[in-house]
């Protein structure tokens, strides 16, 4: 199995290349970081180049290096993402980059791997995408609408490619351990407290239980699967707003 990922430095795309790795595969992994010493554990299963994912220059690199290198591409995983969300003060500017990194990119990246997904009889694309996508949230807004279209170009992407056999799928996470909330949040057991709020499993999820269902994506387990999407939220898009009580501890019935 070789795989490109866009996103290659975050927490979720290195476990799924450990996972594709560990199982004889090759991966090759593209970021706006340096990732020199990223990819050291990997050896020659891997190769990392460092660009951005709106220069359509570096998508054609990034699917090139894989078929020179590793013979083809049997799959795509669009992890590559932008934060950056002032709600209603974001500028024009702002939005057209958040959208060209979080769902542009993804779109090109998927119709430039199209012939060689074509050619490996079974090809597999995976956009990560986030349970932002599915709920409002109070501090969110650009974020959270570059995620949700990114659940219609997996279901549309499933409908126009089943025909040559390449499944589009998406798996959204809910709130996962990772560089960004580790800078946000501190030390891991203040993020597993702020999330045992609203996930009823009480923690955060952890990037190597995101990487199970992006491989499970890519594998051929799931030869059946398209046009739809995983939520690996701990039980966050199960909750009504009462959430896991806290509410009913608060304000407790009279009598």
């Amino acid at each position: 199995m070789n795989v490109i990922f866009t996103g290659g430095a975050s927490l979720i795309a290195l476990a799924a290349a450990r996972r594709i790795v560990a199982s004889g595969g090759q991966v090759v992994l593209g970021d706006v970081k340096d990732g020199a010493d990223v990819v050291a554990e990997f050896g020659e299963s891997a190769r990392y180049l460092a660009g951005d994912v709106t220069d359509d220059a570096f998508l054609d690199l990034l699917v090139d290096t894989c078929v020179a290198e590793f013979g083809g591409v049997d799959g795509v995983v669009h992890a590559a993402v932008t934060f950056e969300d002032a709600t209603y003060g974001t500028t024009r500017e702002e939005w057209a980059r958040a959208l060209d990194i979080n769902l542009i990119s993804a779109a090109i990246l998927t119709q430039k791997a199209i012939p060689h997904l074509r050619r490996a009889g079974s090809g597999s694309v995976v956009y990560i995408s986030s349970i932002s996508g599915m709920r409002a949230q109070p501090t969110r807004m650009v974020y959270s609408v570059t995620k949700s279209a990114l659940h219609m170009l997996a279901k549309t992407g499933g409908v126009q490619l089943a025909k040559d056999k390449i499944r589009v799928n998406s798996v959204s996470p809910g709130w996962t351990w990772s560089n960004n909330i580790a800078g946000r949040y501190g030390d891991r057991q203040r993020a597993d407290s702020f999330a045992a709020e609203f996930q009823a499993l009480g923690r955060m999820a952890d990037p190597e239980e995101i990487a199970a269902a992006i491989f499970w994506l890519l594998s051929d387990e799931a030869t059946f699967v398209t046009g739809t999407d995983i939520a690996v939220d701990g039980g966050y898009s199960a909750l009504s707003p009462e959430a896991l009580g806290q509410p009913q501890e608060k304000y407790p019935l009279l009598g």
